[in-house]
């Protein structure tokens, strides 16, 4: 069978998308004159960033030079980013083979290491292939060692350098040679892994598919393992990298299905697809279910627009099913929504789709991870624990038993140069070492258990402080452990700022809380009575700031007569004040909460 499916893995900025360009240009699949740069990063963000945030699937013809044949090329172009690992998984599952590509100057980065893992547990033929060699830093001897490291084997490497071109047509003669054939048979009854989707307002949702056994064709009633739901396939092709409408799919080959379907929540990823009179016994190997790790409250700046940022949510849901939301309400902030992220650059890019496909000025509130809390509280009703990904939601502090946070395995590679400053900046972030390893003479991984919440806001920006931009980071979910977690409550004139609330360890509460009022302080404009800025944690004041009153001078208009004139006005005054102390409101303009918010996220 003349069919390959690959995709190409690596870390963030070692060159995927412009292999993937010129392996377009290479078959001719792309016309020249429709040639541009990042020609799969269709994405106006994608373009913007340099990024990939989709997979991108494309099929391509190329002749080998080798044997004459022509063979169908299936390529997934894949993200780097740990925020998308998910796509990854997604690619590597509708794949037989994977090229790792490996940035010649920068070397075996976090990523790499992890996607060639992924691979390897996936039984993926893995392609080595070193980029970049065409700059004056690069070192491909070095690069070389480092993958024999990581692989556990030592294999040749194609050197190439995917901006001129040089060694690219190699690594597609080494994808027909060493990557093996689709497996699958077209006469054996249809079964077919969803792999990935998106919406059309025309046509509904268009799902990829690569066909492991049968065949698909426009009529075929198919079925989803998953739901058990039923459709008409309508219509079905290929990808050459647009839609291209076809007549049939069979075994091996990858494409894409409309079957009449208007909502993108009904197809589950890794979902397998069969023929409705003919089910099979058991679907294929599928996913884990994408679980968001980071939450953050979206509300509109201007209150009107609650109804216009309810739509655009719902609309940009349709085409990355991988966040969820769901309503929710703040004193300070009005009405808005509760979203969750498979991290902060997931959080930061539907944020900015927001602000920019539909013209909506956002608040962002502080972002949190979700807490296991076992509580007293008859609300909780059993002392089972429950989910807790808002700080609006924790429980009285004397009805709790106990809090457990979301730990995380975190691998970082670096040069040992930087080692002891890595290490500081992990034990400041309550973080529990695992293993050191060298994967050369002067490059070292070390692996740590940490707390998500301390590196959800600004642990990567340090990170690249104390190594000077040399270590990279990578991160997986492991398990739920016990912290003494408490609930800071920022008071403004005695009451509840419920936006400002978060939930913190013990130990940096006290210094957390300070710096936060600190820049209320700076932040908020005064008025005509002296306000408390205030931190509280368990029913205790633990930080305190005093913004003192508007000064009006009352004395003005008075000139010389007598001092008891004046001080009746400025005691006159001070009642005043006084009275409008005690009833008075403190409101937070919405430019310093979005200033407040900025800082307090590390911005």
């Amino acid at each position: 069978m003349n069919i390959r499916n690959f995709c190409i893995i690596a870390h963030i900025d070692h060159g995927k998308s412009t292999l993937a360009d010129r392996f377009l240009r290479l078959t001719e699949t792309v016309p020249d004159r429709q040639m541009k740069e990042q020609f799969l990063d269709g994405m106006e963000l994608e373009r913007e960033r340099g990024i990939t945030i989709k997979a991108k699937a494309v099929r391509m013809h190329y002749r080998s030079t080798t044997d004459g044949q022509e063979y169908i090329m299936n390529l997934i172009d894949t993200p780097g980013h740990v925020d998308f690992s998910y796509e990854v998984s997604r690619a590597m599952a509708a794949c037989e083979g994977a090229i790792l590509l490996v940035d010649a100057s920068q070397g075996v980065e976090a990523q790499t290491l992890a996607h060639a893992h992924l691979a390897q547990s996936l039984g993926l033929t893995i392609i080595p292939v070193i980029n970049k060699i065409d700059l004056a830093s690069a070192d491909p001897d070095a690069t070389e060692e480092q993958i024999w490291e990581v692989l556990r084997d030592p294999v040749d490497s194609t050197r190439i350098s995917a901006k001129d071109g040089r060694g690219a047509r190699e690594v597609l003669e080494r994808v027909i040679k060493e990557v093996p054939p689709p497996s699958g048979d077209p006469d054996r009854p249809l079964k077919a892994l969803v792999f990935d989707s998106f919406y059309d307002s025309y046509k509904g949702v268009i799902i990829y598919t690569r066909v492991v056994d049968g065949r698909m064709s426009p009529g075929k009633n198919i079925t989803f393992f998953s739901n058990g739901k039923s459709y008409k396939i309508e219509e079905m092709g290929t990808l050459s990298p647009k839609l291209i409408k076809g007549n049939s799919l069979q075994a091996g080959e990858v494409g894409y299905i409309v079957a009449g379907i208007k909502d993108i929540h009904e197809i589950k990823m890794g979902d397998t697809i069969f023929e409705k009179d003919k089910p099979v016994d058991a679907p294929l190997p599928g996913y884990q279910d994408v679980r968001p790790v980071v939450y953050a409250g979206f509300y509109p700046v201007n209150t009107t627009e609650y109804t216009q940022l309810k739509t655009a949510i719902e609309k940009l849901n349709l085409t990355d099913s991988s966040f969820t939301f769901q309503g929710e309400t703040s004193k300070a902030l009005g009405f808005g929504f509760r979203l969750g992220f498979m991290g902060l650059l997931h959080l930061d890019i539907i944020k900015e789709r927001i602000e920019r496909e539909f013209d909506i000025p956002l608040i962002v509130t502080n972002p949190n991870v979700i807490y296991k809390v076992k509580s007293r509280n008859k609300e909780f009703k059993t002392l089972d624990y429950r989910d807790v990904n808002n700080p609006a939601d924790f429980p009285y502090h004397g009805d709790i038993v106990d809090v457990m946070e979301p730990y995380v395995r975190a691998r970082i590679i670096a040069p040992q140069t930087y080692m002891e400053g890595i290490m500081n900046l992990l034990k400041e972030k309550r973080g529990e070492h695992l293993s050191i390893e060298y994967i050369s003479t002067t490059r070292v991984i070390v692996e740590y258990m940490l707390p998500l919440s301390e590196i959800i806001m600004d642990f990567y920006d340090k990170l690249k402080s104390v190594s000077k931009g040399y270590a990279s980071f990578d991160y997986t979910s492991s398990e739920y452990k016990s912290s003494d977690m408490v609930k800071v409550e920022i008071l403004l004139h005695g009451e509840t700022v419920d936006a400002l609330s978060y939930i913190v360890h013990r130990s940096k509460a006290l210094s957390s809380s300070r710096s936060l009022c600190e820049k209320l302080k700076q932040l908020i404009p005064k008025h005509m009575f002296e306000i408390a800025i205030q931190a509280q944690v368990n029913g205790r004041i633990i930080a305190r700031e005093t913004l003192g009153a508007q000064r009006k001078d009352v004395l003005a208009k008075c000139y010389g007569g007598d001092i008891t004139r004046k001080r009746k006005l400025l005691e006159k005054q001070k009642e005043g004040k006084r009275r409008m102390k005690l009833m008075g409101s403190v409101e937070i303009p919405q430019d310093a909460f979005m200033s407040l918010l900025k800082i307090s996220q590390g911005k």
